[in-house]
């Protein structure tokens, strides 16, 4: 994880560098129309500017593309924004816009609005913060209002199964009993602490992206347990492979997003519409989740939680699946699936697994396996 931290050994005199090209990063570009609304798209920021955008500034959607390079996610492209965080890329470059926000929100949003944008279609979209440490918030959905808030528990996935939107996720060839897409909102944290009060937890958080934790569920493994740990966050093997944790497309502040309590997520695969539900559904807050999680294991700026899904809407991720998910004020995401050994499952809605944590005689998965 040193790779990750380097960024916080970066003098301020480099990363003033990226003051002195506030001025000359981007040029004009003409705006145009906005996506039609209706059936899922191509990842796209949603809803229009608003008043702010009638008066020339943009909607802050903040991504890495390409090989690394810091953006801006508009309706007209990529805007791109490196000269704000020269020498820096990737994770240290989002860090840059994230800690340094309020100073470089005047020309990230004059950037939305005018800089020169590259086509959606041209540019291969990077997890926004590539390099992250991926807490997650288990169980922690009332599945709408049938089961009762639990003791809070959660996990961790791998920084290598980070994923951005339009990659593909392939399914390793282990004996997984299903592989499920977990729809989910993701904080992303805006400065570090470690037991953070929950009376000032939504200070450290900066925005909020989509993301899907992919989930390979594994048969039982026979060698028993004591229940869960609830003082810990444990790697989750199951969780964590290449490509099980996707993020964005963009992250979006804060101060854009509003109550993120009250967003709505949705998931389609192959355009059937099948998680669909609200944040307002989560069984214990953002604020009590970061003073829970934090309480276990520190962050910095970057990290990111995701926070539960409501397990009414999964069901299987297989070979040639077009998936895409949409987080109102937030935006869309899409991925691919594919499976080198090509297994499959029912179509639509796991119902089993519905049935099960709603009424909480069995975990996710538990009576599914592939089609002979």
């Amino acid at each position: 994880m040193t790779s990750r931290r380097r960024s916080r050994t970066v003098s301020f005199a480099i990363l003033s560098l990226a003051t002195v090209a506030l001025m000359g990063c981007g040029s004009p570009a003409p705006p145009s129309a906005s996506a039609a609304a209706g059936t899922p798209t191509a990842a796209a920021p949603q809803g229009s500017q608003g008043s702010e955008g009638a008066k020339g500034l943009g909607k802050i959607n903040l991504v890495i593309f390409n090989e690394g390079r810091p953006g801006l996610l508009t309706e007209r492209g990529v805007v791109d924004v490196s000269a704000l965080t020269r020498p820096l890329g990737g994770q240290d470059a989002m860090q840059v816009l994230i800690t340094r926000y309020d100073e470089l929100k005047p020309e990230l949003a004059r950037l939305a609005a005018e800089g020169a944008a590259q086509p959606l279609s041209a540019v291969t979209l990077k997890a926004p913060v590539p390099r992250a440490k991926v807490l997650a918030m288990g169980g922690n959905y009332r599945e709408f209002g049938a089961r009762k808030p639990e003791p809070m528990w959660g996990f961790l996935k791998s920084t290598d199964a980070l994923l951005g939107s339009g990659g593909t996720v392939v399914l390793p060839e282990v004996d997984a009993n299903i592989f499920h897409h977990e729809a989910e909102l993701v904080v992303v944290f805006g400065r570090a602490g470690r037991n953070i009060p929950q009376a000032q937890a939504l200070d450290y958080v900066f925005g909020y992206t989509a993301g899907v934790d992919v989930s390979a569920r594994m048969p039982p493994s026979g060698a028993g347990g004591g229940g869960r740990d609830i003082t810990k966050m444990p790697i989750s093997g199951g969780k964590s492979h290449n490509g099980f944790a996707v993020l964005g497309p963009a992250i979006v502040p804060k101060d854009e997003v509003g109550d993120a309590q009250a967003v709505d997520i949705k998931l389609w695969v192959n355009g059937e519409l099948r998680p669909n539900y609200s944040t307002s559904d989560a069984a214990h807050s953002i604020a009590e989740s970061i003073a829970w999680a934090t309480a276990i294991t520190p962050v910095e700026p970057g990290d990111v939680l995701y926070m539960g899904t409501n397990h009414q809407g999964l069901g299987s991720m297989q070979d040639g699946d077009h998936i895409e998910m949409e987080i109102s004020r937030i935006g869309r995401l899409t991925i691919n699936v594919a499976d080198p050994s090509k297994r499959r499952w029912p179509r639509g809605v796991d119902e089993a697994t519905a049935t099960d944590v709603r009424n909480g005689t069995g975990g996710p998965g538990q009576k599914s396996r592939p089609l002979p």
